[in-house]
C-alpha cells in the first residue's frame, strides 16, 4: 500500500469547520454513564452514543460533511459508494436531505436490518459478492454508468474530518479531558478523524483502538508497522470487517497510541451488559470497546475513559445471545 502525504490531512480549523457545517443536521448525541460498568471495568467511563445519530451511527457526520461539499454539477449526478450498512444509510440519508440520488454496492450477507433502512431511505441497491475485489469492481461499474461521486466509506479525507466531529463534540460535553478514548476500528475512519481530534484539542488523551480478534487487521498493521489486509474475517461485529486504507492507515500509526482486541465471547457478553444495564440498544461493533475495556482491565483501571459507542443497527430477529 502506497500512503498519501501528510499534507493532504486536516488540520485543526478543518475539523471546527466540518463541526459547524455539519451541526445543523445531525443529532448532539449523548453521553452517558453506567455505575455497574464502572465497577466491573474499575474505571470511569463516559460513553459517546451515536447509536443515537441519525441513520443510527456515526457515519452520517462524515456522509453528510462530504455531501455539503459537492459542487451543483456533481450534486445532480448523486453519490455512490459500497458499504455493508451504516455508511449506506448515512451515506442515502446525507443524499436524501439534498434531494439527489444514491447509489450503493451492498454484499449479499450484509444485515437485513441495514439493508431495509437503505431502502426506506429511497438507495438505489447493487448486490455483490462479499469480497472487497466484488463490492470495488461493482461499484466501478456503476459509477461508469452514473457519473455519481464515489465517497468512500472511510478512506476520505472530507468524510474523516466528519467523524472527528464525534470526539471534538464529546470533549465539549465533558468537565474534564479524558485519560483515553477507546474507539473500534474497521477502516479506520472514526478512529483516525478521533486520534486527529485529540491531537488538536485533547493532547493529554490517549487513543486506543478496539477490534475484535476475529477480525484483527488493523492490530497486526499496527504491530508490524506495515499494511496487513483484512482476509476472510469471521466476527459478529459486521462493520469492522473491512481494511484500513491508505489515508487511515498512516494517521492511525502516528496519532493512535494503541489497538487492542477482544474475542467474540467477550463482545457478545458487552453488548448484553448495555442493553440489560444501560437500556440502550448498540451493534456488536460497538459492543467491542466495552469488551476491550472488560478484557483489558489493567490498561484502563483507576481512569477516566471515554469511549464510542458507533452505532445502534441491529437485527432484532437475529440477536446473537439467543
Amino acid at each position: 500500500m502506497k500512503v498519501n502525504p501528510a499534507k493532504v490531512l486536516p488540520g485543526e480549523d478543518d475539523i471546527r469547520k466540518a463541526f459547524d457545517r455539519i451541526s445543523n443536521h445531525i443529532n448532539l448525541t449523548p453521553v452517558l454513564t453506567s455505575q455497574t460498568l464502572n465497577e466491573i471495568t474499575g474505571a470511569s467511563i463516559f460513553f459517546k452514543c451515536e447509536n443515537f445519530q441519525k441513520a443510527g451511527a456515526f457515519k452520517f457526520r462524515g456522509a453528510s460533511n462530504a455531501l455539503s461539499l459537492l459542487s451543483f454539477e456533481q450534486a445532480e449526478k448523486g453519490v455512490c459508494t459500497h458499504s455493508s450498512g451504516n455508511h449506506a444509510q448515512a451515506l442515502t440519508l446525507a443524499a436524501r436531505s439534498r434531494s439527489i440520488p444514491a447509489f450503493i454496492v451492498m454484499p449479499e450477507n450484509a444485515p437485513s436490518v441495514k439493508v431495509d433502512a437503505v431502502k426506506q431511505y429511497g438507495g438505489n441497491i447493487t448486490f455483490c459478492k462479499p469480497t472487497l475485489e466484488a463490492r470495488e469492481s461493482t461499484l466501478q461499474q456503476i459509477q461508469e454508468q452514473t457519473g455519481a461521486t464515489f465517497i468512500h466509506p472511510y478512506n476520505n479525507i472530507q468524510v474523516i474530518e466528519g467523524q472527528a466531529s464525534c470526539f471534538y463534540e464529546m470533549l465539549g460535553q465533558l468537565n474534564h479531558p479524558p485519560d483515553a478514548v477507546v474507539v473500534p476500528v474497521g477502516g479506520g475512519g472514526l478512529l483516525s478523524g478521533t486520534g486527529l481530534a485529540a491531537k488538536y484539542f485533547s493532547p493529554t488523551t490517549k487513543v486506543i483502538g478496539a477490534e475484535p480478534l476475529m477480525a484483527n487487521d488493523a492490530w497486526k498493521s499496527f504491530r508490524e508497522k506495515r499494511f496487513v489486509p483484512s482476509k476472510d474475517p469471521q466476527t459478529i461485529a459486521d462493520g469492522l470487517r473491512t481494511s484500513l486504507g491508505d489515508i487511515t492507515f498512516p494517521i492511525i500509526l502516528n496519532q493512535v497510541h494503541d489497538i487492542l482486541t477482544a474475542s467474540e465471547e467477550g463482545i457478545i457478553k458487552a453488548m448484553f451488559l448495555i442493553w440489560e444495564r444501560m437500556k440502550i440498544v448498540v451493534e456488536p461493533s460497538a459492543a467491542v470497546v466495552l469488551a476491550v475495556l472488560m478484557e483489558h482491565p489493567s490498561v484502563f483501571a483507576g481512569k477516566n475513559i471515554a469511549a464510542i459507542f458507533s452505532g445502534g443497527n441491529v437485527d432484532l430477529k437475529d440477536l446473537p445471545w439467543f
